[in-house]
């Protein structure tokens, strides 16, 4: 018989008689003449209860089971008489695939996020860890649907590179020299590497997009990206995942215009299609996340320039850790009061000065501040980022000699100015960011499968 999957029994209207289940015990309880059990196979929130009767022929195994233990069940599906559940299944056959030990570690319902993190390996078969990660893949999906209804093209952007997109210098290098061979000679010799040059890993897919964008119009990049930044915050992470489209003929405007769609879009998409696995961060994990998730949707972006944000924190009456002065990058205590306390919903930042600003940004007519924009949203401070792109070979120029760039590693980057150059814009979207905005999650760490962050990497 075909296995059947458990999210799809629950959604059936009629009983097809016999299934084939699998999965693992989440709970057993047993009675003189019955043992019930409830199993999950990880495809849905709800598990499905399963009832043992004791004149099957290795039920005495069968008592033995605990919890973690991996089964086989063939049965009758039925019509529950239970609450809180349509169907269950009157098992006529139970294979055990594997008993777990008593060690096993998800014994009790409820353990500490921090505890969770020790066993990575482990916690997707939690209630929270399967709700999350099924969200992350549907939303991972949700961003493909989007793009491919709007026209756009994928591009897998490298994850290896010569050039740093973010000009902050903090990457992971990648090299094949042997480390005893460089202390030997006193110094790392590129000329000898496997790329004949300093290679590292990437920290944004953009440089790649835009070349791809003024060939096929409008793009998207969506993969990993790294920062070699030791930092132990809650929002950050070595490894994580960004979404970049790179859009050609389109202004700052056009560019917010799109990030707003966007997550707009990726949020109702959770909400249709993972239901059950938002209702339980709403109902236990946070409170306000349903409140949050309205605004998202019912409310237009606000839109002020950083000037008028600078104002607005000098004014309030928030003593913040941070002081507020124009020609500084905005903290996260900034940047959530905006969101959270002063607006109350989502809002675009435009226009930075130049000098806290990566060099491909427009230069706007004042010379001193630059077409950026950052989306700025209640619970995670930012969670977008990205310019209209400066176009104009003779600007880009001088903006790089201003800051003391290499051109001739920006070599091509250049080219593409000088061949048809267009109006062009993008952002960079943090993935791990959006799903901590839409389940309430409030620590990175615990919406990537495996995270990777400074003195840790077990798995």
């Amino acid at each position: 018989m075909k296995r059947t999957k458990i999210n799809n029994l629950l959604k059936l209207e009629n009983t097809p008689g016999d299934v084939l289940i699998k999965g693992w015990v989440r709970t057993k309880r047993d009675s003189k003449e019955f043992s019930f059990m409830e199993i999950n196979d990880g495809s849905a929130l709800k598990n499905i209860q399963v009832i043992a009767n004791s004149n099957l022929d290795n039920y005495s195994d069968i008592e033995k089971i605990t919890t973690g233990t991996s089964v086989s069940i063939m049965g009758k599906l039925v019509e529950s008489p239970g609450k809180g559940q349509k169907w269950e299944l009157q098992a006529k056959n139970i294979d055990i695939i594997n008993i777990a030990p008593e060690s096993y570690p998800l014994q009790k319902k409820r353990h500490s996020d921090e505890f969770l993190r020790t066993i990575a390996h482990l916690r997707p078969r939690t209630n929270k860890y399967g709700a999350a990660f099924r969200i992350r893949s549907e939303m991972a999906f949700a961003i493909h649907k989007f793009y491919k209804e709007k026209g756009f093209r994928y591009l897998t952007a490298p994850l290896i590179t010569g050039s740093d997109a973010e000009g902050a210098g903090e990457m992971f290098r990648v090299t094949n020299l042997d480390p005893k061979r460089v202390k030997k000679q006193g110094e790392m010799n590129f000329d000898q590497d496997f790329f004949g040059q300093e290679s590292n890993l990437t920290v944004s897919g953009q440089l790649s997009a835009e070349m791809f964008a003024l060939a096929l119009g409008d793009v998207y990049t969506f993969g990993p990206t790294f920062r070699a930044e030791n930092s132990n915050t809650s929002r950050h992470a070595a490894e994580f995942w960004m979404l970049e489209p790179e859009m050609a003929f389109c202004d700052l405007n056009g560019n917010m215009d799109h990030g707003e769609e966007l997550v707009k879009y990726l949020t109702q998409h959770a909400m249709d299609e993972c239901s059950d696995d938002m209702a339980l961060f709403s109902n236990f994990v946070d409170k306000s996340l349903k409140k949050r998730i309205d605004t998202i949707l019912n409310s237009e972006f606000e839109r002020i320039s950083y000037t008028e944000a600078i104002d607005i924190l000098q004014k309030s009456k928030k003593k913040f850790e941070f002081k507020v002065d124009f020609g500084t990058d905005l903290q996260s205590e900034h940047e959530r009061y905006l969101a959270e306390d002063y607006f109350k919903k989502p809002v675009f930042l435009t226009n930075y000065p130049k000098t806290i600003k990566p060099f491909y940004m427009r230069m706007n007519d004042d010379d001193k501040t630059v077409a950026a924009v950052d989306l700025l949203v209640p619970g995670i401070g930012e969670l977008i980022g990205g310019s209209q792109r400066e176009e104009r070979l003779s600007v880009l120029d001088k903006r790089m000699d201003e800051m003391n760039l290499p051109k001739k590693d920006y070599w091509w980057y250049l080219d593409s100015r000088k061949f048809g150059s267009v109006p062009h814009s993008g952002f960079g979207l943090g993935f791990e960011r959006f799903l901590m905005l839409i389940t309430g999650i409030s620590n990175i760490r615990d919406v990537i499968p495996f995270p990777r962050t400074p003195g840790s990497i077990d798995f």
